[in-house]
């Protein structure tokens, strides 16, 4: 149980990260 919940929290993680990445991708294409 504590194995999937890791998963499921690394998989949370990667995809905030992600979207951080576009979302500062989209401000930097705006400003530039």
């Amino acid at each position: 149980r504590l194995l999937r919940d890791a998963k499921l929290y690394e998989i949370g993680a990667g995809t905030s990260e992600i979207r951080r990445w576009l979302i500062g991708r989209e401000l930097f294409e705006e400003t530039a």
